[in-house]
């Protein structure tokens, strides 16, 4: 007998007996997928967007295909905390992982009412969109403007009864200074990347692809700006790092550790192949065997060192 594998990591003091989470918006809350995946191996279900009330979305087409990805505009349609806590997370607490509630708002204040409607459910971390359309400064996201994020982030951590996880957008210049002001408001962790914004024409039609104009670019294509800017982040704060974006297989999924990720989120991928979480936690272990490496922690940020 070999010895035993760790794969358990920590975030924020929430251990997950793996490093492997859903991406918010790719997943549900799992009740798709849970004919395919059994959720107990999963390290994390990330759930998609729960607003104050329900959200409608954009006005379709809100999905358009392109090189290596996707683009999306789907625009958070979401049926509210409400229905989320009668209906998801009673769900979710069937299974032995961990529970991380993906929150929007338009406003600071419809962040925080979501936050304390939470405060009391029985889920293990929060993870705060900060990607949402602030109505209140024009429609430009919170997460791009390093006050506006250092600013919702301590407001969220006065009501906030479990650990929060920032995401951050990386449509910024420099994500460094959006992470920094991230972990200067409290927050827990990070999780980076939301989609980056694009375009798609249809020249047949000769209009915009998608209803909104532009949507949210992920899959492949954006893998390589991901696993630098979670590498660039790594290095500058001290709280955990989940990366995510155009995570297709395990390899794909170390790149992100070994960059510095303490965990990495699956998103597109679970469209077209939904055992891609399972298969990256297997490959990881895998991996792990070959490389005579006992404890997962080994590996995150070697190639910082």
């Amino acid at each position: 007998m070999g010895a035993m594998l760790n794969t358990k990591v920590n975030i924020a003091g929430v251990e997950l007996k793996n490093p492997v989470m859903t991406a918010s918006g790719t997943f549900g809350s799992g009740m798709e997928y849970s004919e395919f995946v059994d959720l107990n191996q999963l390290g994390a279900v990330v759930t998609k967007g729960v607003a104050n009330v329900a959200w409608e979305g954009n006005p379709t087409p809100r999905i358009a295909e392109t090189h290596g990805g996707m683009l999306n505009a789907i625009g958070l349609q979401n049926p509210g905390i409400d229905v989320f806590v009668k209906r998801d997370i009673p769900f979710l607490k069937q299974y032995d992982t961990k529970i991380i509630v993906n929150v929007c708002g338009h406003t600071e204040e419809e962040y925080i009412e979501v936050v304390k409607r939470l405060a009391n459910e029985p889920v293990d971390m929060l993870e705060i969109n900060i990607s949402c359309p602030n109505v209140k400064e024009g429609g430009i996201g919170f997460g791009q403007n390093e006050k506006s994020v250092y600013h919702i982030t301590s407001e969220i951590k006065k009501h906030a009864k479990q650990p929060i996880i920032m995401k951050l957008s990386p449509n910024v210049t420099d994500i460094t200074v959006m992470a920094k002001a991230a972990q200067e408001g409290g927050a827990d962790a990070v999780s980076l990347i939301n989609t980056l914004t694009g375009m798609k024409i249809d020249i047949n039609r000769q209009t915009f692809a998608l209803a909104n104009k532009t949507g949210g670019l992920s899959g492949p294509a954006i893998k390589p700006v991901a696993v630098r800017m979670v590498n660039q982040v790594a290095n500058a704060v001290d709280i955990p790092v989940i990366g995510m974006g155009g995570i297709a297989n395990y390899e794909d999924a170390l790149e992100f550790i070994l960059a510095g990720a303490t965990a990495v989120s699956v998103g597109t991928a679970n469209f077209y192949n939904p055992y891609t979480t399972i298969e990256i936690v297997k490959g990881i272990e895998e991996y792990m065997k070959a490389h005579g490496c006992e404890d997962i922690n080994q590996l995150i940020g070697i190639v910082n060192k």
